[in-house]
This record gives structure tokens, C-alpha cells and sequence, in this order.
């Protein structure tokens, strides 16, 4: 093998089971994070309804979840290029915490 080259990749076989391929409808997450993770909790909150329950939590590395931030961004580009621009109706009200997207920073397990 040629040392200038990069090694070939792998390919990996990912399994979707059928409970999994349904998805979940989610339409809330809150992000927080530590030094070493970052966790973000999907929650669908309904109108009408006085609370939400988280629906499932993705722990991941920040370097994941840079990955997984660009990964986004590259396929929003695609989707906006193909179907036009995504419109954000309003800006959510900081001190409204229950529509949107929020963040929060701390150890893990800590909300602000």
C-alpha cells in the first residue's frame, strides 16, 4: 500500500429496526451541555397541554455533535435549494420556555 494514501474506509452496515423507522414527532428540544457531552432532550409539547414529556435523549460528544451540526446545516442548504427558503415564523420569547428550540449551559443534569 502507497504510504501517501489515506487508508480506505470501511463500510458500516447500520440496522433500522421497525419501531425505530416509524421516528417520533418532536417539535421541542432543550440542549445542555458539560465539558464532555452534550445532551439533548426531544420533547413534543401539544396546545392545550400544560407540560411536555421528553420522548427520547441523545447523549453525544461535542465533536459528534459538530458533526452532527454540520450534517444538519449541509442538508437544510440542500433542502432550501431544492424546495426555497425555510421561514421562521417570529423569534421565540427568551423567557417562554416551552415552544421552540432552547439551550442551556452547566454541568449535565442542570437546566438554567
Amino acid at each position: 500500500m502507497n504510504q501517501n494514501q489515506p487508508p480506505q474506509r470501511q463500510p458500516i452496515n447500520i440496522e433500522l429496526g421497525e419501531k425505530e423507522a416509524e421516528g417520533i414527532y418532536a417539535n421541542l428540544a432543550m440542549l445542555i451541555h458539560s465539558p464532555t457531552e452534550i445532551i439533548i432532550d426531544f420533547a413534543r409539547i401539544m396546545p392545550r397541554m400544560p407540560k411536555a414529556k421528553v420522548l427520547t435523549r441523545v447523549i453525544m460528544t461535542p465533536m459528534h455533535a459538530k458533526f452532527l451540526h454540520k450534517a444538519l446545516a449541509d442538508n437544510i442548504e440542500k433542502f432550501e435549494k431544492k424546495f426555497g427558503e425555510i421561514k421562521l415564523h417570529g423569534s421565540p420569547d427568551p423567557s417562554n420556555k416551552t415552544i421552540g428550540f432552547e439551550s442551556s449551559s452547566g454541568e449535565t443534569g442542570e437546566q438554567e
